[in-house]
């Protein structure tokens, strides 16, 4: 079982790119979800008016001059809450395809000390593109054979964790900047024998376009699991 952490220091990081139609939405609906917690945007050198919409909706914007990735985005964000005095953090997407108001759902089993890691699981039903579906379930059977327990979803990126984990996994990660990130993230905790949990959310997809990119990300992230399939960490 986790250590139940002090509760009133609880921050959201958004990495965003490209995201000015829909950032202010998710920065909106984070803070009435969690009203005392910062809302961190991480703009990963977008050329719309990411951060300006962000800004405007209550963020703390960060601005990253050039595309990075995802995981550069995440990491820099969880950087700067963890400097600011963070006790728990979660992270969403800003493409408004993870609901904010499950935020407070994925913070209840850290608050009671059940976990340190809580993924916000989403249903493998006709919502998700078929694709999707297939690499959901893969992803999500290679993490459980890893962790040795179940784990739904190994790919959401709506999340809630410690700052005790994130202070001992962010060093063990600082090579993966795209995609692979989460996916580093998420077998870096199970590795260290951390409590991860997971907590049902609504499967919903926005037709935008994403910035996965194919073959290459595909690699860094089937890279990753590989690693650990063989014991490596």
């Amino acid at each position: 079982m986790a250590d139940a952490p002090e509760i009133g220091r609880v921050a959201v990081i958004v990495p965003a790119y490209q995201a000015a139609a829909s950032v202010a939405g998710v920065v909106a609906g984070a803070r009435a979800a969690l009203p005392d917690a910062t809302v961190y945007v991480v703009d990963d050198g977008s050329s719309d008016e990411t951060g300006a919409a962000a800004t405007a909706a209550g963020a703390v914007v960060m601005r990253h001059p050039r595309n990075r990735g995802k995981g550069a985005a995440l990491a820099g964000g969880i950087a700067r809450a963890l400097a600011d005095g963070a006790v728990v953090l979660t992270t969403l997407d800003a493409d408004g395809q993870h609901p904010p108001d499950a935020l407070p759902r994925l913070l209840a089993p850290i608050r009671s000390g059940v976990a340190d890691l809580v993924l916000g699981a989403r249903a493998r039903t006709g919502s998700m593109p078929l694709g999707r579906r297939c690499t959901n379930w893969l992803s999500a059977t290679l993490a459980t054979r890893i962790g040795k327990r179940p784990v739904p979803d190994a790919q959401t990126g709506l999340r809630a964790f410690s700052r005790r984990l994130a202070t001992q996994v962010q060093p063990l990660i600082a090579a993966y900047e795209r995609y692979d990130y989460e996916a580093a993230f998420l077998l870096a905790a199970l590795r260290a024998g951390y409590a991860v949990s997971s907590v049902d959310v609504p499967t919903i997809y926005v037709r935008s376009t994403s910035h996965f990119r194919g073959w290459g990300d595909g690699w860094r992230v089937a890279r990753v699991f590989a690693r650990y399939l063989l014991g490596a960490s």
